[in-house]
């Protein structure tokens, strides 16, 4: 048990980056999205 802050602070760490770059990410591509033309979005 003398290591159990260090995982729970591992793992709080390793979700919290995670997070942070599926927001950021999605972000961009919302941005990204208003700017790019129709006719180049495939997904549409």
């Amino acid at each position: 048990m003398q290591n159990a802050g260090f995982i729970f602070a591992s793992y709080i760490l390793t979700i919290g980056s995670v997070l942070l770059f599926a927001v950021v990410t999605l972000r961009r591509a919302k941005e990204s999205a208003k700017i790019v033309e129709d006719k180049h979005k495939p997904w549409i």
